[in-house]
């Protein structure tokens, strides 16, 4: 058999030091005192975001009272509009100087995040406490909502159409709640179990409260056998105007209470509840707002129920974002077919992604690991064992991905979740890239993942930002 020919030359030598691969510090990048200051800026800008916004309704009012004094307008007949849906997800466009018919730039996160939901008949009395039964909800390590000050975030939907918005725990004036925790003096037993079996889920209850129901005056003492229950249910029928009743048809949210915080002797990193995956939410929304003029429509879409899975009619499995489409195609380019310009999308799945943990690092191949302050993280494939579960990038799209970044200017670094035997995850990718359009994972490292204190680089927040700029703008 003849040799094989070899590979045609490009005609341009590169340099022996441009061979090899070397991920840039963002720190390094972004040492100007501009660039300082912009992070800052920022970084405080995100700090009172995941602080007021603990739960997927309150990111969308979030998001959707600043996209309007933005001048996105609700509907889908402007030039910047959007169109929220249940409270828990919202699509914003902003025309571009290129028709839709030839694609658009779409950047796509989910806005719900790990936690304690309450079940549909919480509350109960045992040992003279009240509490509250819960079902969590996404992936959480159980043993870390224990022995923590915790919040109660939700909505009451009553009979009469009216909705009641619930918010207890973050105010300083509030009390908190919490899960106990067992005395190290009696958890012999416990300790000398596998951890998925020495934290049960239905020992998840919330303390609701300890004093009784106060006998009202003039009147013979009720016999009740839950005085503590009824003093709760009385404190939120005074508060709220809710029933036990109302509990039915509510969504009662229970998260770790108080502010996100700064995080070492520099405050160069960022604790708190929710980065995973508000962070992108907050990036991608501020890319949008900062963006210049576009070539392309500029798309953004944040999504619910991501973490158990992108279901319901508020999750990235759902026809919300077709319709939109849609909807938009008739206002902007009626002749267009939808999968016309479907197929002509590129996408970005906007989420974050496992950062190397310094006292962890054996759960990680370090070649394919990401290091926090290295910037956002492109994660060309996600899924289990064998890529299951998986949108895999194709190579086209990643090597344009490249030079979009490149010519920005912003760091960036490829890695997978951790070890191939060791487990896996997924995202929203797949979901879009049914539609026929590149996508790829995209978003900044995160340390502590999926814990009620998880640990952000506010640098990797600043570069990510960048980069879903330079992604719409392309």
């Amino acid at each position: 058999m003849p040799a094989p020919k070899a590979a045609p030359k490009s005609g341009k030598k590169t340099a022996p030091q441009d061979l090899e691969f070397k991920p840039k510090s963002c720190w390094e990048k972004y040492s100007s005192a501009k660039d300082v200051k912009a992070m800052d800026d920022l970084a405080s800008r995100y700090v009172d975001f995941i602080t007021a916004c603990k739960t997927e309704r309150e990111t969308v009012k979030f998001v959707q009272a600043r996209a309007a004094k933005a001048g996105y307008k609700e509907g889908l007949r402007g030039d910047k509009v959007m169109r929220t849906y249940r409270g828990k997800t919202v699509f914003l466009a902003r025309k571009g100087r290129r028709p839709l018919s030839e694609g658009f730039r779409l950047i796509g996160a989910h806005a719900d995040t790990p936690r304690l939901d309450l079940k549909q008949h919480p509350l109960y009395e045992e040992c003279a406490i009240g509490l509250a039964k819960t079902h969590y909800y996404g992936g959480i390590r159980k043993h870390q909502w224990h022995a923590r000050a915790l919040a109660l975030h939700g909505v009451v939907a009553l009979k009469n159409g009216k909705t009641v918005d619930v918010c207890i725990g973050e105010d300083p004036r509030d009390p908190v709640f919490t899960v106990l925790d067992l005395l190290p003096h009696l958890a012999y037993k416990q300790a000398e179990k596998k951890l998925s079996d020495a934290f049960e889920a239905e020992k998840l209850n919330v303390v609701l409260g300890h004093a009784p129901e106060a006998p009202e005056k003039g009147k013979d003492k009720e016999k009740n056998n839950n005085p503590v229950k009824r003093q709760v249910l009385k404190l939120l029928n005074a508060r709220y105007g809710i029933t036990e009743a109302d509990l039915f048809s509510a969504e009662m949210q229970v998260v770790p209470a108080g502010p996100a915080r700064f995080v070492g002797l520099d405050g160069s990193l960022i604790g708190g509840y929710a980065h995973d995956d508000r962070a992108c939410v907050f990036a991608a929304f501020e890319a949008l707002l900062t963006a210049r003029q576009p070539e392309y429509t500029q798309v953004v879409l944040f999504w619910d129920k991501e973490e158990i899975g992108s279901e319901g009619s508020t999750g990235a499995k759902s026809l919300f974002f077709e319709y939109c489409l849609e909807d938009l195609l008739e206002a902007w380019a009626p002749k267009t077919k939808l999968s016309k310009a479907l197929l002509a999308g590129k996408a970005i799945s906007a989420d974050v992604h496992a950062g190397m943990d310094p006292d962890y690092q054996d759960v990680h191949e370090k070649l394919n690991a990401s290091l926090l302050g290295y910037g956002p993280v492109f994660c060309k494939f996600t899924g289990h064992r064998g890529k299951v579960g998986a949108n895999d990038a194709h190579a086209e799209y990643v090597g344009w991905l490249r030079k979009v970044l490149d010519d920005a200017g912003v760091p960036w670094q490829m890695a997978e979740l951790g070890k191939v035997d060791l487990g896996g995850g997924g995202t929203v990718a797949k979901y879009l890239a049914a539609y026929g359009m590149d996508i790829i994972d995209c978003g900044p490292s995160v340390l502590s993942m999926h814990s009620p204190f998880e640990i952000l680089s506010k640098v990797d927040l600043y570069a990510t930002m960048l980069a879903y700029r330079a992604f719409l703008e392309s």
